[in-house]
């Protein structure tokens, strides 16, 4: 134990709960102690040499001395593996059945006593001894993953087998992903863990982990691009190291991966191909996006610590007072009664429904927290039915795990149990009642505070793991996504008519099918700024489309010049929103200034301008799975150059956001992807691939338009939308996609297609469909000539 904090988490919670606090840790201490097995002496193991294959549709099992492997490719050209009888089913990230494998390939006898199996999209190769090798279809190395390892405990059956998973992939590679991650988004050479954490306060680019990690790597390399997701979600780390190209006549040092997992199956699927078909086939495995409601894709406003409703009116109108746009205000822990979830406290919030609605009318919904900790007091209802419903996780010997959270002694759902879901599920009927319009999970990982040792349940509580059993080393990294499911599909029930509006501090791999996430306590100053844009960039690689980081950091006071900054960056990002801690510097844009609301007031015009391209690019991410933000490589990753730029990012394929992470920056170097790219501030045009130097000034970030895009933006009139058109270069035709919103609820969309091209000096636009080349039908506003 560290005395300085145990001293710190005194002062920060209180003598009184942090007394409790390091009861809880104790007991926590004790719990493991008693219930995980001690560990002894462990025996390792390999697969050893192969004996035999036996093939079947789509791959084939190829056994070995010590072990087996299971070995498939899917229709859609996935690739699947586990050993020792590892199954792609049960899985928490997989949506429903697991692929179907590809009847027209089977695994057949290779070269040195090996096997592999050639589909349309991938080549598969076994070596005699494990290792297992994915090709591209011209027989060009993308990953080679060595045979594994396993430590087996000698004289405890049935206990915990750990593992470690080596690999290796061209020098030329960079790797991306692994969830949230702080520093990023390319992933350097170190050790990375994947355990969701609360990092105790703000973080900053050294911090890692934090709420949100995934077993998923993003590889791109001049050999292709490709996923690899290994599904398991004990606690394990992931330790990545970069490949060095050979001078002269020397050899590669090739890129390596090691995973190492405490526990769970050894089972991994490999998606490849261009980075839109590997996210294609990644949501196609996982799930699609969640499709937020339109008005989730304006500005947001929240913090903890509005303190009352006249607080909340009084920031309303002072949005509205300003000509400010404000789409959403979310209320925090202090609206509750004595932060107890699903109450309200009156005597601050005496009609909650009544503000609801009065907000409602002035076009600002509100948005609820949702902490998984209930407190554990007989009297509180939540409670009190918990327990009637036995909700709640207990400890090997049978009795409710306790921990020390915001209201107190708490209790802790068990989300993997699918009846604690469908109970927790109906709680949010009081958050709609109460005239909130969405939820936003918090706590979740889950957390106990602690001032020792893991700030979570003991790793010994039980879980139901839906029917299968098991305890908190597994349930840990899937809490959050679980808990996200419950809400979900709750609200889906209690209206089925709208779209659930949800995000998640914690989840893990297909939390994108219940919602988005956030940045979570970002620290505020330029390196928080800076790790801001990481995590969107990072997520969205591994399938998590819609997230933001809280604007001007959640702790702290940001200066000025930060404030706009960071305000500029999240006014490009899918989820725009202000949030800041009780104790921190007040977030609304006129407390900086008259010169800073200027500035925030143009980046929310042109956001407001952009929804329609917002509203396109949620329904593209549901359709496809591509981010609405994209890494500048996107559409060319075999240029090495974009892959280390991180510092700037596509907004769909139209547009490149170059935004201001340092201080006193007035301007600064942007690298461009090949082809003509147009400044939007001065309509000058220059050619990719190359670098440029533009003008940054405090009242904008540099952003470019590709030539010939064509984007739908806010228009006059009843139709209320126009098409912005990038003149395309000479010879050279562009166009666009745009999905118009049907409202709230699960209208389908129509996807409608758009082409450019330049005729005698003159932009010709056309709408194309089926039935061939139409007049657009709307507005068009030309820029670049």
């Amino acid at each position: 134990m560290d005395g300085r904090e145990l001293v710190r988490s005194i002062k920060v919670f209180g003598s009184v709960r942090g007394l409790r606090t390091v009861r809880a840790a104790w007991r926590q201490r004790r719990t493991d102690a008693w219930a995980l097995p001690p560990k002894g002496a462990e025996r390792a193991r390999v697969p050893g040499p192969a004996t035999g294959a036996e093939a079947l549709p789509g791959g084939g099992i190829v056994r070995f001395a010590r072990s087996s492997l299971r070995i498939s490719v899917s229709v859609g050209g996935a690739v699947f593996w586990g050993w020792d009888g590892a199954e792609p089913l049960p899985s928490y990230a997989l949506a429903g059945e697991a692929p179907e494998p590809d009847p027209r390939v089977s695994l057949e006898p290779d070269t040195d006593g090996g096997w592999r199996i050639v589909s349309e999209r991938v080549t598969v190769a076994v070596s005699r001894h494990g290792a297992v090798e994915i090709r591209t279809p011209g027989g060009v190395m993308l990953r080679r993953d060595l045979p594994p390892r396993w430590w087996e405990q000698v004289e405890a059956a049935g206990a915990a087998v750990r593992w470690v998973q080596r690999s290796e992939v061209p020098a030329d590679a960079r790797f991306f992903g692994l969830g949230g991650r702080a520093a990023g988004p390319r992933l350097r050479d170190g050790s990375y863990r994947l355990w969701n954490t609360d990092p105790k306060g703000g973080f900053v680019p050294g911090d890692d982990p934090l709420y949100l990690t995934m077993p998923v790597q993003f590889v791109v390399s001049d050999a292709g691009t490709h996923l690899a997701f290994h599904d398991n979600s004990w606690d394990g780390r992931v330790t990545l190291a970069e490949g060095e190209e050979g001078a002269g006549s020397g050899h590669d040092r090739p890129g390596t991966s090691e995973v190492r997992m405490g526990g769970g199956p050894l089972r991994c699927w490999v998606v490849v191909g261009t980075p839109a078909r590997v996210l294609h086939g990644w949501a196609a495995l996982t799930g699609a996006p969640a499709l937020p409601p339109s008005w989730a894709l304006g500005p947001q406003h929240a913090r903890w610590g509005f303190g009352s409703a006249a607080e909340v009116r009084r920031v309303v109108a002072g949005y509205r007072e300003r000509g400010l746009p404000l789409s959403a205000v979310h209320l925090d822990i202090d609206h509750y009664d004595g932060h107890r979830v699903f109450t309200v406290d009156r005597e601050r919030f005496p009609d909650l429904p009544g503000l609801a609605a009065e907000l409602r009318e002035q076009g600002v919904r509100l948005v609820s927290i949702v902490d998984p900790a209930v407190k554990a007091e007989p009297g509180n209802a939540v409670y009190d039915a918990g327990v009637a419903a036995g909700a709640f996780v207990k400890d090997a010997r049978g009795r409710e795990v306790r921990g020390e959270v915001w209201p107190g002694e708490c209790a802790y759902p068990d989300f993997t149990d699918p009846a604690v879901r469908e109970w927790w599920g109906g709680l949010y009927e009081e958050r709609l009642r109460q005239g909130f319009s969405g939820v936003w999970h918090d706590m979740n990982e889950p957390v106990s505070f602690a001032p020792f040792g893991d700030t979570t349940l003991p790793r010994s509580a039980r879980h139901a793991l839906d029917g299968r059993g098991g305890d908190h080393r597994e349930a840990h990294n899937v809490y959050g996504l679980t808990m996200a499911r419950a809400g979900y599909d709750g609200l889906r029930r209690l209206r089925p008519d709208e779209r659930p509006f949800l995000f998640s501090r914690s989840g893990w791999a297909g939390m994108q099918r219940y919602g988005g996430t956030w940045s979570g306590d970002v620290s505020t100053g330029w390196p928080g700024l800076r790790a801001s844009l990481s995590l969107v960039l990072g997520l969205g690689l591994c399938g998590v489309p819609y997230s933001g980081p809280d604007v001007g950091g959640f702790d702290g006071s940001p200066s000025p010049e930060l404030y706009v900054r960071w305000f500029q960056l999240g006014a490009w990002l899918p989820f725009f929103r202000t949030h800041s801690a009780i104790d921190a510097g007040r977030r609304e844009p006129w407390e900086f200034g008259p010169e800073a609301l200027e500035h925030a007031r143009v980046a929310l015009a042109e956001r407001e301008r952009l929804r329609p391209y917002f509203e396109t690019l949620a329904r593209l991410a549901r359709m496809t799975g591509a981010p609405y933000v994209r890494p500048v490589w996107w559409g060319t990753p075999e240029d090495r150059g974009l892959r280390d730029c991180e510092d700037a990012f596509l907004l769909g394929d139209a547009l490149l956001v170059a935004p201001v992470l340092t201080r006193g920056a007035d301007r600064r170097a942007v690298r461009l992807p090949r082809g003509r790219w147009y400044d939007t501030a001065t309509g000058r045009a220059y050619e990719g691939p190359g670098q440029v130097l533009l003008d940054a000034p405090l009242s904008r970030v540099p952003v470019l338009a590709r030539a010939g895009a064509v984007l739908p933006v806010r228009g006059e009139g009843e139709e209320g939308r126009a098409l912005e058109v990038w003149a395309p270069a000479a010879g050279r035709t562009g166009g666009g996609l745009v999905v118009r919103d049907t409202g709230d609820g699960w209208e389908p969309a129509e996807i409608e297609r758009y082409q450019s091209r330049l005729v005698d000096g003159r932009v010709v636009v056309e709408r194309v469909t089926d039935a061939g080349v139409e007049p657009v039908g709307l507005p068009v506003r030309v820029r670049g000539l």
